[in-house]
């Protein structure tokens, strides 16, 4: 046992490490698709280069901290902080959106106020239902889990749904409900607790989503139950899916 913990700080430390070098990579980038007139001009082609290696760049840094935040979770790590629903969502949507359209990334940033994220999610199909009156709630939860959780279903809903996604966030009880539905082809009743195995994929032909963004369905039902709460799905072969999450808060 003290081996396989030996073993599991090393391997957490290579993970750790690699964030330098990742941020290294990422500003100099930046700087050459910014700076045009420090590094001289570039071409059409050689921005679409720098942009897609930007891109990878930014998943793989969000891949390395999604691997730290669940090596913490095995260890029964929680940092609980004070926050608002508005806070750690807008945060999900924006880390989406700035690998698959920077624009809006940029635009629900500067979104003012509920209303002004939900209509500009619904120009990509994306509605939101969130009360009012829970929008500015300040709630007490492991943000970077709770954001992790979130943003993972998010991107497993746009990569299979065919049209639309729906994220409904409410609070009762002193638990957190999330309900993440898409209209896509469903999984059928014989794949339901299998779509949560370690590398179980179901295909998808959806070429905008973003692949290997995060940790996973496997992933996020560990994040879930070691904060103390409960994950599981409606679906069936046509029927769309919805990912249901209850967390303590």
């Amino acid at each position: 046992m003290m081996q396989i913990a030996k073993d599991r700080i090393k391997l957490e430390l290579l993970i750790h490490d690699l964030k330098v070098p990742l941020a290294v990579i990422e500003t100099g980038v930046k700087a050459l698709l910014d700076r045009k007139g420090s590094y001289g001009p570039l071409t059409k082609r050689q921005v679409r280069v720098l942009e897609r290696a930007l891109r990878n760049a930014k998943i793989t840094r969000t891949l390395v901290n999604d691997a730290l935040e669940l090596g913490r979770s095995a260890q029964g790590v929680m940092a609980k902080n004070d926050c608002t629903l508005a806070e750690f969502v807008e945060q999900s949507f924006v880390e989406i959106f700035d690998l698959l359209d920077h624009p809006m990334a940029e635009r629900i940033r500067g979104c003012a106020g509920l209303q002004g994220l939900q209509q500009t999610l619904s120009e990509k199909e994306i509605h939101l239902d969130i009360e009012d009156g829970l929008w500015m709630q300040t709630l007490c939860l492991d943000e970077d889990k709770v954001r992790q959780i979130l943003r993972n279903l998010l991107n497993n809903a746009l990569k299979f749904r065919r049209e639309k996604v729906e994220l409904k966030v409410e609070k009762d009880a002193g638990q957190l409900l999330i309900a993440l539905t898409d209209d896509g082809e469903g999984i059928p009743a014989t794949f339901h607790q299998k779509i949560f195995d370690c590398y179980f994929q179901l295909d998808s032909q959806d070429e905008q989503c973003v692949r290997g963004h995060g940790l996973g369905l496997a992933g996020v039902m560990v994040l879930v139950e070691d904060m103390g709460g409960m994950m599981s799905l409606r679906s069936d072969s046509e029927q769309g899916t919805t990912f249901l999450v209850k967390l303590p808060c």
